[in-house]
């Protein structure tokens, strides 16, 4: 997200599509949801994942873009259009209760591996207001995450109204602001006759090919553009969804596309790829430009824009995931009660604190892993595969509801669902196996190592637990929920 950012990225609007869309809801333009979708998406995050390939990132955001981007909306906004309830429900609805919970489960349990990457993000970019060299520094970066982190549960658990409205700030400050700026800059750059870092012939616009792990970084991508399904439950406020809501998304596409693209290869002209840090490369940049242009003294100013978005981010969201799966585990009873349990103030702490826990242990990753964009990308994937799990399930649901409910009323119908849908499982199928390759940077001496993290990491977080929360369920738990509701 991106705008996670989860969403910058992506994540960030996953809990709202678990709740029921207001009846009674103002009408939208179709350009004002374009940009809604804009907001929820775009981040400057990933954009030195991408920059170490240069011009050829313009190639590895397009791909994803149409077999993946494109499906996930078209068929979203079919789904959000005739089933309220968000993911869960439609994968209840099209599959069965069990598996519309695994992917509710996965769209909280992707958080856990996301905090700890979009807090190191935040940590390089503090890294340039103190002292620069932190940046590659693992336990600093560590200690960032935790701190920061726990102080996010803290706001959170307090149920603090007014954060709901800092995420559309973050695409102003953190993202649209320093993102232009950084492309300006560039362009002024390259205009006075300096060399691009990366080479920018028409021989360069397609990744040079090594195998398989020439393409790993396009995996990333994929985290990049998740979220689209979340604005779908806005469809039915479209005065003609048939017709506007793919205007809407054409154009949203077209603007993210512009926001991942072109600051990327504002890095990529002045970064060398093999100096590029995958979580302080917009630092890099930024850092570069400044002393080129002697205004050296504006990189603080431009560290706190990308700081302040990426905060709100996470607060604004932070405890959304977690009351979706919560509103599910209590009507279903799929959750012990102690994490189904609420604060005085209404809000999940025990499912904030315990996922804190986790994210905790995994922050200290950080610091005993000496290569901290290594750990960054790990995480980054690990990520995306598990949220890759509720685009799978939700292209097979979508094709069932439509076999066995073709005459239930939908707002927006998708042409040919059936090879949408394939194309966009087939991709995100894709994308899963290819997130095993560890990308070329990475070398050849810990392949092993990493296929077997990332299958580690997938495995327990994404099918393991919660098969065990399905396996070990009892009725107990759903019927203490229900008692507490009633004696509220």
């Amino acid at each position: 997200m991106s705008s996670m950012d989860m969403p910058a990225d992506a994540p960030r609007q996953s809990a709202r599509a678990t709740s029921a869309t207001v009846p009674a809801a103002p009408r939208l333009t179709w350009l004002t949801l374009a940009l809604m979708t804009t907001a929820s998406v775009a981040s400057l995050r990933a954009a030195p994942t991408m920059a170490v390939y240069g011009l050829a990132c313009v190639f590895l955001y397009l791909v994803p873009a149409i077999v993946f981007l494109l499906p996930t909306a078209l068929v979203s906004a079919e789904l959000a259009s005739g089933w309220n309830g968000g993911v869960y429900r439609w994968v209840s609805e099209g599959l069965s209760k069990p598996l519309g919970f695994l992917a509710v489960w996965c769209q909280f349990a992707m958080t856990i591996f996301y905090y700890p990457s979009l807090l190191a993000f935040v940590a390089s970019t503090i890294a340039y207001i103190i002292d620069p060299a932190l940046a590659s520094s693992g336990l600093y970066t560590a200690i960032v995450i935790v701190v920061l982190y726990w102080t996010g549960v803290w706001v959170s658990s307090r149920g603090t109204k007014a954060l709901a409205g800092l995420s559309s700030w973050g695409l102003v400050i953190g993202t649209l602001v320093p993102g232009t700026l950084l492309v300006v800059l560039g362009m002024v750059f390259l205009a006075q006759g300096n060399p691009s870092a990366a080479p920018m012939t028409a021989s360069h616009l397609f990744p040079a090919w090594t195998g398989l792990a020439s393409l790993v970084l396009i995996v990333n991508n994929f985290l990049s553009y998740s979220g689209m399904e979340m604005n779908a439950v806005h469809v039915s406020s479209l005065k003609d969804p048939a017709k506007e809501y793919p205007k809407s998304m054409f154009l949203a596409m077209g603007l993210v596309l512009l926001i991942f693209i072109l600051p990327a290869l504002a890095i990529s002209w002045v970064v060398p790829a093999d100096q590029t840090s995958l979580t302080a490369g917009v630092m890099q940049a930024f850092d570069a430009f400044f002393s080129y242009f002697d205004i050296g003294w504006m990189t603080p100013i431009a560290a706190v824009m990308l700081i302040s978005a990426s905060l709100a981010g996470m607060l604004t969201w932070l405890a959304g995931p977690s009351k979706g799966l919560l509103e599910i585990s209590r009507s279903e009873g799929y959750l012990p009660p102690y994490l189904q349990q609420l604060n005085r103030f209404g809000i999940q702490q025990n499912i904030l604190v315990t996922q804190g826990i986790v994210t905790t242990v995994i922050a200290l990753g950080y610091a005993f892993i000496p290569n901290v964009s290594n750990v960054y990308w790990i995480f980054s994937t690990i990520t995306t595969q598990v949220y890759l799990i509720v685009y799978l399930l939700m292209f097979v649901a979508a094709v069932k509801l439509r076999k066995n409910q073709p005459d239930h009323p939908r707002g927006y119908r998708v042409p040919a669902l059936t090879l949408v849908c394939v194309v966009g499982f087939l991709a995100s199928a894709a994308a899963m196996v290819i997130g095993f390759v560890p990308p070329s940077q990475f070398g050849s001496n810990s392949v092993l190592l990493y296929v077997v993290i990332i299958g580690c990491g997938l495995g327990a977080l994404g099918l393991l637990i919660p098969w065990a929360f399905l396996k070990f369920r009892k009725p107990s738990w759903q019927l203490e929920a229900a008692r507490e509701e009633e004696g509220a």
